[in-house]
């Protein structure tokens, strides 16, 4: 696959700003909810300066990687937290662990948003053939109004991929401590022992990556419907 410049730009941003703001979402639920270690790391902020120092490796490497392999980019990013503030306020540190999901859904909804202006203002009509970077067909020759559409698109499918794959309840992704803050004592105890278990973290992400790849064509066709419900999709 020859490498496109501007496809690595758009998905560089799109992925740097969806990481940078799911993790400020953990640092500012935190630090309102009383742990202030995201804070005094300056990442409650949607500079993406702190959160590149912190992960670069998960920011920059290996999203470049995996686009020069894959086409897309994958990656993570983290906010620093105490534990023992977790252990004390089960309920705040599961709001905290929610926040970096429910801020990609609020990307998700400012790029379908986004889409719907694009349609409404006559730069863009429902795509006869969608696609992951192909939610909306610009019209026109205006190379920005082709950028724009395909930043949408990648941005919106993007959030909705991640937040989602971040609800699995599987450690270590947020998914797990939000059930175990709210599912109470039972459900701590379960999750606690699957910690415990060597390599709890790997088979996590493994078992999760299964199953996502069950659930995105379903993640796909509902953004696609968000993006544009008066049209059928075969």
């Amino acid at each position: 696959m020859a490498f496109d410049p501007v496809g690595f730009a758009l998905w560089l941003v799109a992925f740097v700003v969806s990481a940078t703001c799911h993790e400020a979402g953990h640092a500012l639920v935190a630090y309102l909810g009383g742990d202030s270690t995201a804070y005094r790391e300056g990442q409650v902020s949607l500079n993406p300066l702190p959160h590149l120092r912190r992960e670069p490796i998960g920011m920059i490497v290996v999203p470049l990687l995996s686009y020069l392999w894959q086409g897309f980019m994958i990656g993570w990013a983290s906010a620093p937290y105490d534990p023992q503030w977790a252990a004390r306020h089960p309920r705040r540190a599961a709001l905290m662990a929610a926040a970096g999901p429910a801020a990609n859904f609020l990307l998700l909804v400012a790029a379908i948003g986004g889409i719907h202006l694009m349609v409404a203002s006559g730069a863009g009509e429902a795509p006869l053939r969608a696609g992951f970077e192909a939610l909306v067909d610009p019209r026109g020759e205006d190379p920005l109004i082709f950028a724009l559409a395909r930043f949408l698109s990648i941005t919106a499918m993007l959030n909705g991929m991640l937040m989602v794959f971040n609800l699995f309840p599987l450690p270590p992704l947020d998914g797990a401590s939000v059930i175990e803050g709210f599912g109470g004592a039972t459900v701590a105890r379960v999750m606690d022992g699957f910690r415990r278990l060597p390599a709890a973290g790997l088979i996590g992400l493994v078992i999760a990556w299964k199953l996502f790849g069950l659930v995105a064509p379903w993640i796909f066709r509902v953004i696609l419907f968000l993006a544009h419900p008066f049209t059928a999709y075969g």
